[in-house]
């Protein structure tokens, strides 16, 4: 509905990366394109074979290397791209790859939108695009600036003395979330953090990162447990998905974290709408209205939520799967 995926060497490979960065530039009539990667070993080869396939249409591309899908996110509409790439397979098998495509202004594409990159893709594996004057790439790192936005939803120095444990599941979100951590401490947060398996790795020796997973969530718990931490965080392989644990060490699911998070946004923001998905959802319309909110509901996956929370202007929306917008 809203991404690439395959499985690697059958259904995606390099060939089928540089078709579908033809295929953006000749539907999308992209100059610029942003390009991210996850941890994988598979990503890089096919990162590298994407921006082929754009450049050699004529679109410049912006490489912002081993990041997460939110970051392609923020940096496409941080540096006025025409489309993000971020090269990932998420919380999918090993032998998995994909792609997930964002718009400028970080504006989800349609299915619509999506088929039309898909035909051009199509053509250009028989007929490849060359442009007059080919592309470049260009490293770029707007990390910073990531950092910056994020810390700009905190007030850093009232956040509780809490002792925190992250784990990044090996995936890649480790490097980001110490850029994160170094400028709170910086502003005068009293959080204290424990990691785990926080570096980078494309072998997962501990798993593919996929905390909703029951048989994965005592990785997380019990080091909670076992350092005395007052809460625990969890993410997938690029980080777009957040999982939380109590001082128990014990799994808190997502449904709950939207309410939770719900309550907070509007004791900031009075009578705003929240968006919400419909898989699991009573808790969440419950605490809203409680809290003097307009539950919103919308068709689950991150472009129909996005589109529904530009609709109706909401404030926050988020799904029972961890994702939070």
């Amino acid at each position: 509905a809203y991404d690439v995926r395959g499985r690697l060497g059958d259904t995606l490979d390099e060939r089928i990366a540089f078709a579908i960065g033809q295929g953006v530039v000749a539907a999308r009539g992209a100059d610029r394109v942003i390009i991210g990667r996850d941890a994988r070993a598979s990503s890089t080869p096919l990162a590298r074979a994407l921006a082929d396939g754009l450049c050699e249409a004529g679109a410049d591309v912006y490489d912002i290397g081993l990041c997460g899908t939110e970051e392609v996110y923020f940096a496409t509409d941080h540096l006025k791209a025409d489309v993000g790439l971020c090269v990932t397979a998420s919380h999918n098998p090993i032998d998995y790859n994909g792609v997930k495509l964002v718009g400028s202004g970080a504006t989800p594409l349609s299915p619509v939108e999506l088929d039309a990159i898909q035909v051009a893709a199509e053509a250009a594996l028989s007929h490849p695009i060359t442009a007059e004057k080919p592309g470049k790439v260009t490293a770029t790192d707007p990390r910073d600036a990531y950092v910056n936005r994020l810390l700009s939803f905190v007030r850093p120095k009232e956040l509780a003395p809490l002792k925190v444990l992250v784990n990044a599941g090996n995936g890649a979100a480790g490097p980001t979330f110490d850029a994160i951590a170094d400028a709170l401490a910086k502003a005068g947060a009293p959080v204290e953090w424990v990691r785990i398996n926080h570096t980078p790795d494309h072998t997962f020796p501990n798993g593919i990162p996929n905390p909703l997973l029951e048989q994965n969530q005592p990785i997380t718990g019990n080091a909670v447990i076992a350092n005395q931490c007052d809460i625990g965080l969890a993410w997938d392989g690029d980080f777009d998905r957040c999982f939380f644990f109590d001082a128990k060490g014990r799994f808190i699911p997502g449904e709950y974290m939207v309410g939770l998070l719900a309550a907070a946004f509007l004791e900031a923001n009075p009578g705003e709408k929240i968006v919400y998905d419909p898989r699991v959802c009573w808790n969440t319309i419950d605490v809203v209205e409680a809290a003097g909110g307009v539950p919103v509901l919308s068709q689950t996956g991150h472009a129909f939520m996005k589109a529904k929370m530009r609709e109706v202007d909401a404030v926050y929306g988020g799904e029972m799967s961890a994702h939070h917008y």
